[in-house]
């Protein structure tokens, strides 16, 4: 009987990688991380590491030229004119607002899907849900500035009952920006909801428990980390958004319309720079608040 000579291909480059990455685990484990690591590192936190660092320079006023000095005077310029705290009030609390509608929303969709509703329909629920997401963020703007705006839609809707249109402004901002980012407060919702054991709503109607009680005590607690997690999209998406607010949001301003501003139009790098450390620094503050809850070591 002749046996395959296996000694020839056992010495190959390939074999031998191979059987190196066999041996070491650790080794596949940093092949499998350094690409997005690089990247995570390289592409964005030295973006947000030079944004911080022109943040601390200025510009100069009769040729335009950034200086690449140290100052403070835009932070001291964001802190001491009254326009930019408006501004950045404005902007969070538009986002507290985007983030409430759509959890009222998303909430009872989401149980009904993962309670109530049969898997054909929640298969078609989903696709509904995910649907939005294939257009185009401009499309959807504009669509809702056209349904908002004088003899629009909802103008139309409420014109027998002696009403009108929200129009432009902070409502149009918000009905806007919920309508948008509602499926990223579904789907964790939704999927909270499907980690809950049926029987544990059984036990609890066995043992007489009604319905506020059950959704306090059964409920909320698994469902609450999820609802974290849209709220951070719903929050952060909203807090850096300057489209929908320059579409449908009339006069009112944001901090990425700042930023936009002071980019394009005042050409003032450094000032755009310090103006955008804002949505961090209060996304900062949010999760650390956040964090304290408990909520994020549940997801």
């Amino acid at each position: 009987m002749i046996r395959p000579d296996r000694s020839a291909g056992s010495g190959g480059p390939v074999r031998r990688l191979a059987g190196t990455l066999h041996r070491r685990p650790w080794l596949r484990l940093a092949a499998l991380l350094s690409a997005p690591l690089l990247w995570l590192i390289v592409a964005y936190l030295g973006s947000l590491v030079a944004l911080f660092v022109a943040a601390f320079w200025s510009t100069d006023v009769f040729t335009g030229n950034v200086v690449k000095q140290f100052t403070t005077r835009n932070f001291h310029d964001l802190v001491t004119i009254g326009v930019y705290r408006t501004v950045t009030l404005r902007s969070v609390m538009i986002a507290v607002l985007v983030t409430i509608v759509d959890f009222v929303i998303a909430f009872p969709m989401a149980l009904y899907m993962a309670k109530m509703a049969s898997p054909r329909a929640r298969r078609w629920m989903v696709i509904a849900i995910l649907t939005p997401l294939w257009a185009s963020y401009l499309v959807k703007a504009y669509a809702w500035r056209i349904m908002l705006s004088n003899g629009g839609l909802l103008d139309w809707a409420l014109n027998p009952f002696g009403g009108h249109g929200p129009g432009y402004g902070v409502p149009a901002t918000v009905i806007t920006l919920a309508y948008l980012w509602l499926p990223y407060m579904i789907l964790p919702i939704y999927a909270g909801l499907e980690r809950l054991p049926n029987s544990l709503l059984d036990a609890a109607g066995d043992l007489g428990s009604r319905t506020l009680r059950t959704f306090r005590t059964v409920i909320w607690p698994v469902v609450f980390p999820a609802v974290i997690a849209g709220s951070i999209f719903t929050f952060s998406l909203s807090l850096g958004d300057y489209i929908t607010v320059k579409i449908v949001g009339g006069k009112s301003q944001m901090i990425g319309n700042v930023v936009y501003d002071n980019i394009g139009v005042a050409n003032n790098l450094p000032f755009a720079a310090a103006v955008a450390t804002l949505p961090v620094a209060v996304m900062v503050i949010y999760l650390t608040a956040v964090r304290r809850t408990g909520a994020l070591e549940n997801l």
